[in-house]
């Protein structure tokens, strides 16, 4: 989920043609669990294999991600590794109310609900188990697409790769990528472009507008609640950005007893979360390498392993060659949209 702070945040809606010959580090966890939330029947089962493997997470990477190369754009993958210690205690919520939900969801279907309560709890159900990761990389090294191991937070590369000019963008719904200093994030890169808009942050446009710096930002997330930490209950976004503003940081507000920290649990570790996001856990060694697909491969994996329509697959695999065989489209679009 991230931390709460979009309602103090500066978005500009965008478009993919102005993202056209970016390339763009996908937080790829995140994007597995939009296509396994979306990409479902309509009483909210999954879409399956013959042999019961759910399938929605590799339909939407070969039918989006070809959707996304035709529009221009360079996508590097970023997957999640071992989590801070400090996330223990949301993983751990965030699997309590999933399975309560994989209930309900299960109690939805026997009482035959409308279709769409039960989709509700089967969309909240949403969990993806290593083998999703492990078929979603292999589905990439197919396509010739690269993908990165972040020995942590995938968010924390994604932006370490923006940082230093590997990629330009970081794709995510969690404003996190921001705290870790990406300087410029997309959302809804995968959701269905009739109902959602393309959303634009940039880190300076933001710092700018709210006179913050980025680790007064990070503050003011803190004081809001992140992955890890709680938060301080009844401290909003904009609460929070009016006191960081006046007091620059949670240590001041602590020196002039603002915050009293017996009252205040949620940032009782305020300075290891602040660490986490200024200075994270990154890997430097990592190689992008884009390559034309390896098609018989698609096929095979696709096709005969997990029974995609071959036709469809095809044409999927025809529109990523005519973008492979294209020139390099303009690098300057975006501009137009900052």
């Amino acid at each position: 989920m991230g931390t709460n702070i979009g309602e103090i945040l500066y978005l500009k809606e965008t478009s993919l043609d102005a993202l056209a010959g970016r390339v763009i580090a996908v937080d790829a966890y995140n994007m597995l669990y939009q296509f396994l939330s979306i990409i479902r029947q309509p009483d909210g089962t999954p879409l399956m294999d013959s042999a019961g493997r759910i399938t929605s997470h590799l339909s939407g990477l070969i039918y989006r991600t070809t959707n996304l190369m035709e529009k221009g754009l360079k996508l590097v993958f970023v997957f999640d590794g071992r989590p801070p210690e400090l996330k223990a205690g949301v993983l751990q919520a965030r699997s309590v109310r999933r399975t309560e939900a994989s209930r309900r969801w299960e109690e939805a279907k026997v009482a035959r609900v409308p279709e769409e309560e039960a989709l509700k709890f089967a969309k909240a159900s949403t969990r993806i188990a290593p083998g999703m990761v492990e078929d979603a990389k292999k589905l990439m090294d197919y396509l010739g697409i690269p993908w990165v191991q972040a020995p942590s937070e995938g968010e924390a590369q994604a932006a370490f790769m923006a940082q230093r000019g590997d990629a330009e963008l970081v794709a995510s719904q969690d404003y996190d990528s921001l705290l870790f200093g990406a300087p410029m994030m997309v959302r809804n890169l995968s959701a269905p472009r009739r109902r959602t808009k393309l959303e634009l942050a940039v880190l300076n446009d933001i710092e700018e507008r709210l006179g913050l710096t980025r680790e007064e930002l990070v503050d003011v997330a803190i004081l809001v609640g992140t992955d890890f930490n709680p938060g301080i209950r009844g401290i909003g976004a904009k609460r929070a950005l009016k006191l960081i503003k006046e007091y620059h940081s949670i240590d001041k507000l602590i020196e002039e007893a603002v915050i009293e920290m017996e009252n205040a649990p949620g940032i009782a570790n305020y300075e290891l979360v602040r660490d986490i996001f200024l200075h994270p856990e990154v890997d430097s060694t990592y190689e992008l390498v884009w390559r034309e697909p390896e098609e018989e491969k698609v096929r095979e994996f696709l096709c005969e392993i997990h029974d995609f329509s071959e036709e469809r697959v095809n044409k999927a695999l025809e529109r990523i060659a005519r973008v492979t065989h294209a020139q390099p489209l303009s690098q300057q679009r975006i501009e137009r949209w900052l």
